[in-house]
């Protein structure tokens, strides 16, 4: 592999987790006698913040409510989120990834407390050199995230990689000059994904195997 740093997202292309974000966004809505989202309209916030999520899916709420909605959400996901795994291949994957000697990091729109504890309970830890959340800076697609795991790892942007299951992560890319692929299994499908600009749009973990190692 000629890239020096693959940079993953976290919900929906490493760990099963879209249709659980989606379904405890709704349950959120519910409680608090809220429209609740189509299932389509859940998934498409996903990897954005928290609180670009609470925009997204109710723009007329204040603040005290807006926050109540974040409470309610953390309250189901926090009950749940034992659901959620990681998706065939994935530690086979990174394992290979590291045997080859490629550094890799996530960029998320997790909280810091939440992906530290999907970092532990999926063992995924030790292979990411560095990770970052929505919540220490700015949450995509704005670039920051990839310029501080940049600034963090010394790696040229055209010595990147990003992959990820959205067009957040698409534009997160394209907004700091760095390559992306697509993966199609998680929150967006293939016709969203293909209104943005990728290397590949791919559909399983094993083929986003296959191609890192073969293309990246």
């Amino acid at each position: 592999m000629s890239r020096q740093l693959v940079i993953f997202d976290w919900d929906g292309t490493l760990m099963d987790s879209t249709r659980l974000i989606a379904s405890c966004l709704q349950c959120a809505c519910r409680d608090l006698g809220l429209a609740v989202p189509e299932f389509t309209d859940a998934k498409y916030v996903i990897g954005l913040g928290l609180a670009e999520t609470v925009r997204y899916v109710a723009p007329s709420l204040n603040e005290e409510r807006s926050a109540r909605l974040v409470e309610r959400y953390r309250h189901h996901f926090l009950a749940r989120e034992h659901e959620a795994a990681l998706y065939t291949g994935v530690d086979a994957m990174l394992g290979d990834l590291h045997a080859r000697g490629v550094r890799m990091a996530v960029a998320t729109g997790k909280a810091r407390r939440g992906l530290e504890r999907a970092l532990d309970a999926s063992g995924l830890r030790p292979w990411f050199e560095t990770t970052r959340c929505a919540g220490e800076g700015f949450a995509k697609p704005h670039p920051d995230m990839l310029n501080v795991i940049l600034e963090c790892t010394g790696v040229d942007p055209r010595d990147a990689l990003m992959v990820g299951d959205t067009i957040h992560d698409l534009d997160l890319a394209a907004n700091a000059g760095v390559d992306a692929v697509a993966v199609t299994y998680g929150a967006h499908d293939e016709a969203l994904l293909a209104t943005r600009r990728s290397l590949a749009v791919l559909s399983s973990v094993p083929e986003l195997h296959r191609w890192l190692t073969t293309s990246a």
